[in-house]
């Protein structure tokens, strides 16, 4: 069930030209980390038209195996079967009941197109 993998992406920074530290996503900055033990399972999908465009927002629920605590933020992006998601929200880090460790993490990821 935990037999999926994904990379994790997580900008750098740079200083834009108000002095300002912003993320720097070009890809000399990036820091990518592969992470197994993964469940990907299908979350939404919508489809939205108007005039200028058609819209298709992609969702995803990540479950880590127990035991497990990868590190994902919200901030991060994944990159999965050759598309590139973003965390929607906060990752949720679920207790073990009966210690004081993770026992795993949930988040979605999302992936907008049109």
């Amino acid at each position: 069930m935990f037999n999926q993998s994904a990379v994790r992406v997580r900008a750098g920074t740079k200083t834009d030209r108000g002095g300002n530290t912003v993320p720097d996503w070009s890809p000399g900055a990036v820091n990518r980390l592969t992470v197994t033990g993964l469940n990907i399972q299908p979350n939404n999908q919508a489809e939205e038209a108007d005039e200028q465009r058609n819209a298709v927002v992609t969702g995803y629920r990540v479950q880590s195996a127990e035991g497990t605590s990868p590190d994902i933020k919200a901030t991060d992006r994944i990159d999965w079967r050759g598309q590139v998601y973003e965390v929607d929200g906060e990752v949720a880090v679920w207790p073990d009941l009966f210690t004081d460790s993770v026992h795993h993490i949930e988040f979605v990821m999302v992936r907008a197109t049109g």
